[in-house]
């Protein structure tokens, strides 16, 4: 009977036993996990688990994967790969052997090195205790600095507007979202964060952090000092590619698989954050950090180390809540010679397109769930459509995909 390991409890991690069950495999399932949690979805840590007094959710409860029959080792970091021997070490002693192994080790926070760090009330967010330790700051009237105008720092800046605290937003860069959005989309999102009361501040690098055991201020590098009761760091993961790169995996910005997600060595996987694989929409190689490529990565891995040839080919996407606005985005241009836009951008209610010739290469919509989801469609079928048909509202996204 063939033995399976999956390092990373995670959402990948959580789909892709789903998967191999599924597809009917009936050999032992062990999945591994450093957090001391079953599998859950991170995307609410951000949001409703910071706005709510709710419980949060698992993919599944301990029954479901005893019926599945699928070992579950919690609170449990792998330490080594054998590869020649195909087994991993669990810990400093267990020993489990596999057939095939899947990584889905995801990644961990970036985190800022400058004086005052490593006091009380500088906290990150990626587990669900850090969740939690966020959201006993945000109280009423609070003062949180928030570092990092990126998806999470701004998603968590609504959050704590939502409860009533003083929220400010440093970034180091001359725009909000910058580094995965053109210039228009920054700019309506800190139009609706300065709306809602955030106090965003770009072109601003921190210095340090001031306390006495706890945080009390934040200094910026021009010499600005923000009382804070609270900061949240929010400045990007990087892969966790240690163990493979131990084990002599090929890593490039991440764990380096084909289109069937097969690592550098034909018996070792690897899906989700720690990724970097090939995209045909793209035209190249892609680290995604994105629910969507958590889960659907997974799940082609799984398949194929099922021997159910399942190419990853899926047009990027990614979205996020801020307020009351629903963003969406599809595709990963690197470059598109001119955008066409529906709608009003800046009021964010509007749909933006990145056009190279005659293709739509990349999409983002604000407010507009409904029509984003043809869209995406769209690009993945290669349909495409005039500029003038893509700006008028009165053309239905359905009808262009007939």
């Amino acid at each position: 009977m063939e033995s399976y390991v999956v390092i990373g409890a995670g959402q990948a991690g959580g789909r892709a036993v789903e998967a191999m069950r599924a597809s009917g495999f009936e050999g032992r399932i062990d999945l591994i996990g450093a957090e001391p949690h079953l599998p859950y979805e991170r995307p609410p840590l951000s949001k409703e688990l910071l706005t709510k007094d709710a419980p949060f959710e698992l993919m599944h409860d301990d029954a479901w994967y005893a019926e599945k029959d699928i070992s579950v080792h919690l609170g449990a970091p792998v330490t080594s790969i054998d590869r020649s021997a195909k087994r991993v070490t669990v810990g400093e002693s267990q020993i489990l052997a596999y057939d095939k192994l899947l990584l889905t080790t995801g990644g961990f926070v970036r985190k800022l090195t400058i004086d005052g760090a490593g006091l009380k009330g500088v906290e990150y967010l990626r587990t669900i205790e850090e969740s939690r330790a966020i959201g006993s700051m945000l109280a009423e009237g609070a003062r949180i600095v928030v570092v990092g105008g990126g998806f999470i720092g701004l998603e968590i800046a609504a959050s704590a507007r939502k409860r009533g605290c003083q929220v400010t937003v440093l970034e180091a860069a001359d725009r909000l979202m910058g580094r995965a959005l053109p210039p228009e989309i920054g700019q309506a999102y800190e139009a609706l964060h300065r709306g809602k009361g955030v106090d965003i501040r770009l072109n601003t690098a921190i210095e340090r952090i001031e306390g006495t055991g706890s945080v009390e201020a934040v200094v910026t590098a021009a010499g600005d000092r923000i009382a804070a009761d609270g900061v949240v760091v929010g400045i990007g993961i990087d892969p966790d590619t240690a163990l493979a790169e131990a084990a002599g995996l090929e890593i490039a910005n991440g764990i380096v698989v084909d289109e069937f997600c097969r690592t550098s060595d034909p018996a070792i996987y690897a899906a989700g954050d720690a990724t970097d694989h090939p995209n045909p929409f793209a035209g190249r190689r892609l680290r995604l950090e994105s629910w969507q490529n958590a889960q659907n990565q997974a799940i082609a891995a799984a398949n194929n180390m099922c021997d159910v040839e399942t190419p990853f080919s899926e047009v990027p996407w990614f979205w996020s809540d801020q307020f009351d606005v629903n963003l969406q985005m599809c595709g990963a241009p690197e470059n598109w010679d001119r955008i066409v836009t529906r709608g009003d951008i800046a009021a964010c209610d509007g749909l933006l397109f990145q056009m190279q010739g005659d293709a739509i290469v990349g999409a983002i919509g604000l407010g507009r769930p409904r029509d984003m989801r043809f869209i995406k469609r769209m690009m993945g079928s290669g349909k495409t459509a005039t500029d003038e048909q893509l700006a008028d509202e009165s053309v239905g996204f359905r009808d262009l995909m007939r």
